[in-house]
C-alpha cells in the first residue's frame, strides 16, 4: 500500500514528483491554489465544464484539452498528496472521459444536422450514435495517461431526413471521425484522449461504424475468441438503445454453459502478449511482464468467461468488483483474492505515478536513476531496497495465482493408452496391454474403443472437438485402469463422454483439470447410478475440480446466492426455473461426490437433502407469489407441509416430495388465490425443463386426497383432521412438518399435529386398523423374487415405521414427548426409555433400521430397481424387527 505523505505544500510536493505538473504551472496554464485541491474534482463540474455553450469548434476543442490539463493537475496533487484513493483516480478520469466524449457528440450532432438532417430508420424513428466504451474505460477503471478504445455503433440503416440527404452509415461515419477528431489530435494545447478503435469489427481493416445488425453478424460469423475477452468490458456511454446493444453481445461473450475452452483462449492470447513483451524486455514493464496488471485482469476474466452465462453477478465490468464477486462465490480463496486485490492496488498507483512523470502513456519503470529515484518518493517509500521487495512481492502473487490457473496441463498419456486408443497398434498388442493394465475383458474393450472411434459421434465433431478428445482419451483409459473394475469404469466414462462429446467445454475442463477426469472415473466406478446421473447433466462436471467437505455446508448462505440469481432472473420466470434445478443439481451432486467418498453417514446426508429441498421449495414459494396476478399482499398466508421422506428428514437422491398447502387468509376469494398458487408451485417444481425436472410431487395426502381440494384453510384442516380422517392420515402426520412459507401457519400446522397424535385411542382398534392398512401396503407392493425386498417385505423398513407410529398414536396422550418428529430411530429409543417397548429388542431393531436403510441407499447407487437381498443376508435383522412387531401388536403388551 502507498504510505502517507509528509505533511507539506500539498502543489509544491507534488510538482517535484511530475515534470508535467510542473511544467502546468510553469506555464500558467494551471493556477490551482491548495485550497482547491482539498475536495475531489466532482462528476458534476466536470460535466458542466465539458458542456458546449454556442463555441465554435476551435473553441470547444481548446476548452476540452484545458479541462484535461485542470483535471489532470487537481488529481497530481490529491493523489500524491495522500488525499486521493485509486477509485478516485480511476473515477475521475473516466467521468473525464465520458463527459468530453458526451460534448463532442452533442456538438457535432448539432452541426451535422443543419446540412443533413436527423438520421431516421425506415419507419422514421431518429437513429442515435451509440459510443461503446471498451477496456479500462468500459470498466470505470482508466488510467491517467491511458488511451480509450471505442466502438462506435448505431441501430439502424435508413437515410437522413435533411436538405442534404446521405445514407446513415455515411452520416454516423462522418460523425465518428469528427469525435475521434476532436478528442484525440494534437493542439499547441496538447489533446484530451488518445483514441483507439482498433476493437470494433474486422480492426483496422473494418468500418468506423457498424450497424446491430452488422455487429451481430460479425459476432456469430467472424467473432474471435480474444473478443469476448475485450467486450467483457464494453459499457455504451450514449444512444438510447444500449440494453439492446448489450444483449446483442452477451450471448457472444457469455456461454450458456461453462466455458472451459476460455482457459486455452487466453492462455494463448496471454502467450502472444508475453513474446511481444520478451522482444521489449518485459521485465520492467508492470502491465504486459510477468506478475503485471494484465495478468490480474486475465484471471479474473477468465472465471467471467467460463461462469458468466449462468452466474450473472460475474457479468460485472470492474476488475476490482469481479474479484469481489469470486470471492463470494468461493472461485477464489480469500487469500488469492486479497493477494490480487492488494497487488492491483500498488501496481494501478504505481502506473499513475509512472504517467505522472510526463504525461506518457507508459508502465514501464524508468532507466535513469533520477527518475526511479522520483518513483520510489511517489509511491511514499524511503529507499529502492523496500520498494522493489514489495514491488516483487505483489509481482510474485500475481504470478502464483495466474500460474496456478492458467499453466498448461501437464498430463502426457502415456504411449500405450495412446496407441490403444489410436488403434495404431494391432489388436493383439492392444489386448495384451490392456489385460495389462487391469482389464479383465480386454477383447470387448478393444472393440469398445474402436466402435465409437469409428462411429458417427466422432466423425461428427468439429475438428478442434476431435483434437481435444485425442487428447483426453490415453488419459482416460488410464484412469479407468486406475479404478478397481476397469472395465465397467470404461464404459460407464465413455457413456458419459458420449453424451458430452459435442459441447468441447467439457472436454476442455477435463484436459485442463486432470483431477477431474480422475473424480470421473472414480465416480463411475463407484456408481452407474451417479454416471448416468453426471452424463444427464454434465454441467456438473465443473463440481468435480475442488474436492468438496460437507462441513463446510452453508444452506443460509447458499439461499442468500440463489435468491440472487433468482433476483437477476426476475424477468424470466423459464431462466428461474432452470436456475432452481441447476441449484438442486449442483447441490446434490456435491453430497453425491463426498457420500461416494464414504465422507458422510445417511443419516447426515439425508439431513443435507431435505434441507436442500426446502431452500428450493422456500425459494419456489416467494418468486411463484411474486409473478401471481391476484396477488393481494406482499407475503402468502401460505406454508408448505411435507410428508413422508421430506416430514422425517430422510430424503434420498431420487426421493419425491410429499406435501400439501395450507393458508389462512380472510380475503374474499382465498381459496382461489392460494389454489392458483398452489397449482403454480407444483407445475414449477415437476414441470420438465432443459434442466430436467425439480422434484416429482406427491399431493395425495391433502385432505380428502387426489378427490379433495389442492390447498385447504389451517381451520378446514382442522376440522378434517379431528372429523374425517382415517387413521393411516394420522400415521403420517407422525412424520410431518411445516417446510416453508408463514410462520403462524407453520406453528398453527404444529399445534393441530400435536393435538391430533395426543388424543386418547382405543389400542384394539388402533391396532388392528394399523394392522389392516400393513396388509394393504404389503398387497400393493407384491415381491415375487427369491429376495427379500428391504423396504416392503414382513420385517423390512415398513415395518419399523409402522411400529413407531402405532406407539406414537397410541401413547402420546400419556406420554407428550412422543409427538415430536425426531426421526424413527429417536422415537424407538424414546419409547424403550419410556419402557413402552423392551430395550433389548428396541436397540437391535435400531440397528436393523439403520442396516437396512443403508443397504437399500447402497443399492440404488448401482442403480438397482428395487433394494432387494438374499434373506440370509439379513436374517438377523428380519428377525430383530418380526419381534419386535410381534411384541407391539400382541394385545397382551397393550
Amino acid at each position: 500500500m502507498i504510505r502517507p505523505a509528509p505533511p507539506i505544500n500539498l502543489v509544491e510536493h507534488a510538482s517535484g514528483l511530475s515534470r508535467y505538473l510542473r511544467g502546468l504551472i510553469n506555464s500558467g496554464a494551471w493556477r490551482g491554489e491548495l485550497a482547491e485541491v482539498q475536495t475531489p474534482f466532482s462528476e458534476g463540474q466536470i460535466r458542466a465544464a465539458a458542456r458546449a455553450n454556442g463555441e465554435d469548434e476551435a473553441e470547444l476543442s481548446r476548452k476540452l484539452r484545458k479541462l484535461r490539463q485542470a483535471v489532470m493537475a487537481h488529481i497530481i496533487v490529491r493523489d500524491l498528496g495522500g488525499l486521493a484513493e485509486l477509485q478516485e483516480v480511476m473515477d475521475t478520469v473516466t467521468t473525464l472521459a465520458e463527459e468530453t466524449l458526451r460534448a463532442a457528440l452533442h456538438f457535432y450532432q448539432g452541426s451535422l444536422r443543419d446540412t443533413y438532417g436527423d438520421p431516421r430508420n425506415g419507419a422514421g424513428d431518429v437513429q442515435l450514435l451509440h459510443i461503446v466504451a471498451m477496456g479500462k474505460l468500459g470498466g470505470g477503471e482508466l488510467n491517467v495517461s491511458s488511451d480509450i478504445d471505442l466502438v462506435f455503433v448505431y441501430p439502424e440503416a435508413g437515410k437522413t431526413d435533411g436538405k442534404r440527404k446521405i445514407d446513415n452509415h455515411d452520416y454516423f461515419s462522418r460523425l465518428a471521425r469528427k469525435i475521434i477528431g476532436l478528442i484525440s489530435s494534437y493542439t499547441e494545447v496538447g489533446f484530451v484522449f488518445r483514441v483507439d478503435t482498433r476493437l470494433r469489427p474486422y480492426g483496422e481493416s473494418g468500418p468506423q461504424v457498424v450497424s446491430f445488425d452488422m455487429l451481430e453478424e460479425y459476432f456469430y460469423t467472424q467473432g474471435r475468441e480474444w473478443e469476448r475477452y475485450a467486450w467483457v468490458k464494453a459499457r455504451p456511454l450514449t444512444g438510447d438503445r444500449g440494453e439492446e446493444l448489450m444483449a446483442i453481445a452477451s450471448p457472444f461473450v457469455y456461454r450458456r454453459h461453462l466455458d472451459f475452452s476460455a482457459l486455452g483462449s487466453l492462455r494463448d492470447l496471454h502467450s502472444k502478449i508475453q513474446q511481444e513483451g520478451h522482444r521489449r524486455e518485459s521485465g520492467d514493464d508492470i502491465k504486459l511482464g510477468p506478475g503485471g496488471i494484465r495478468e490480474i485482469e486475465f484471471v479474473v476474466q477468465v472465471f467471467q468467461l467460463i461462469r458468466g452465462g449462468n452466474e450473472y453477478a460475474l457479468r460485472v465490468r470492474s476488475t476490482l468488483r469481479a474479484l469481489e464477486q469470486l470471492e463470494l462465490r468461493g472461485l477464489l480463496g480469500k487469500q488469492a483474492g486479497g493477494e490480487l486485490r492488494d497487488a492491483y492496488f500498488f501496481l494501478r498507483n504505481l502506473e499513475h505515478r509512472l504517467q505522472y512523470l510526463d504525461d506518457k502513456q507508459t508502465q514501464r519503470l524508468p532507466g535513469s536513476a533520477e527518475d526511479r529515484r522520483l518513483i520510489i518518493t511517489a509511491m511514499g517509500f524511503a529507499n529502492q531496497e523496500d520498494f522493489f521487495a514489495e514491488l516483487a512481492l505483489h509481482r510474485g502473487n500475481v504470478q502464483k495465482q495466474f500460474d496456478a490457473i492458467f499453466a498448461e496441463s501437464q498430463q502426457t498419456p502415456s504411449t500405450p493408452c495412446a496407441d490403444i486408443w489410436s488403434g495404431t497398434i494391432s489388436d493383439s498388442d492392444g489386448v495384451s496391454q490392456l489385460k495389462s493394465l487391469g482389464f479383465s475383458d480386454p477383447e470387448s474393450t478393444l472393440q469398445r474403443l474402436a466402435r465409437y472411434r469409428e462411429g458417427s459421434r466422432f466423425a461428427r465433431m468439429s475438428a478442434s472437438g476431435q483434437s481435444r478428445l485425442e487428447r483426453l482419451m490415453p488419459s482416460l483409459i488410464q484412469s479407468a485402469a486406475d479404478e478397481s473394475k476397469p472395465d465397467v469404469t470404461l464404459d460407464r466414462v465413455l457413456a458419459i463422454i458420449e453424451s458430452i462429446g459435442r459441447r468441447e467445454s467439457y472436454l476442455a475442463l477435463l484436459l485442463e483439470y486432470p483431477r477431474a477426469l480422475t473424480a470421473v472415473a472414480r465416480l463411475a466406478s463407484a456408481s452407474p447410478w451417479a454416471a448416468e446421473y453426471l452424463a444427464r447433466q454434465p454441467v456438473l462436471l465443473d463440481e468435480l475440480i475442488a474436492p468438496q467437505r460437507t462441513d463446510l455446508v452453508d444452506w443460509k448462505q447458499l439461499q442468500t446466492e440463489l435468491h440472487e440469481q433468482l433476483e437477476d432472473a426476475s424477468d424470466s420466470p423459464e431462466q428461474q426455473m432452470d436456475l432452481l434445478r441447476h441449484f438442486k443439481h449442483a447441490q446434490t451432486f456435491r453430497l453425491l461426490a463426498v457420500d461416494l467418498a464414504g465422507g458422510i453417514n445417511l443419516e447426515t446426508l439425508s439431513d443435507h437433502l431435505s434441507e436442500l429441498a426446502a431452500v428450493l421449495l422456500g425459494e419456489t414459494l416467494q418468486f411463484v407469489w411474486r409473478g401471481l396476478r391476484q396477488r393481494h399482499r406482499d407475503n402468502p398466508r401460505f406454508a408448505i407441509v411435507g410428508y413422508g421422506k421430506l416430514g422425517g428428514k430422510e430424503l434420498g437422491y431420487a426421493s419425491d416430495l410429499d406435501i400439501i398447502f395450507l393458508y389462512d387468509d380472510d380475503v374474499e376469494n382465498a381459496s382461489e388465490i392460494y389454489g392458483r398458487l398452489a397449482q403454480r408451485i407444483n407445475t414449477w417444481l415437476a414441470s420438465t425443463t432443459a434442466a430436467g425436472v425439480l422434484y416429482e410431487t406427491d399431493l395425495r395426502l391433502r385432505p380428502n386426497g387426489a378427490a379433495g381440494l389442492m390447498v385447504s384453510s389451517i381451520e378446514a384442516f382442522r376440522d378434517y383432521q379431528f372429523n374425517q380422517a382415517w387413521i393411516w392420515e394420522h400415521q403420517a402426520l407422525t412424520r410431518a412438518r411445516a417446510v416453508c412459507g408463514d410462520a403462524v401457519i407453520s406453528s398453527a400446522f404444529e399445534q393441530i399435529r400435536i393435538d391430533v397424535l395426543s388424543q386418547n385411542r382405543e389400542l384394539d382398534g388402533l391396532r388392528t386398523a394399523v394392522i389392516d392398512m400393513r396388509q394393504k401396503m404389503r398387497d400393493g407392493h407384491p415381491n415375487t423374487s427369491d429376495l427379500f425386498d428391504l423396504k416392503h417385505d414382513a420385517g423390512g423398513i415398513v415395518d419399523v415405521e409402522f411400529i413407531v407410529q402405532y406407539l406414537v398414536l397410541g401413547y402420546a396422550a400419556t406420554y407428550p414427548r412422543l409427538t415430536s418428529n425426531i426421526g424413527n430411530l429417536a422415537l424407538l429409543s424414546l419409547a424403550a426409555e419410556l419402557d413402552l417397548i423392551p430395550r433389548d429388542i428396541a436397540a437391535d431393531v435400531v440397528s436393523a433400521y439403520r442396516f437396512f436403510r443403508a443397504r437399500q441407499h447402497a443399492l440404488r447407487l448401482q442403480g438397482e430397481r428395487y433394494a432387494r437381498l438374499d434373506l440370509t443376508e439379513v436374517s438377523k435383522q428380519v428377525d430383530s424387527v418380526t419381534k419386535l412387531w410381534s411384541w407391539v401388536f400382541d394385545e397382551r403388551n397393550a
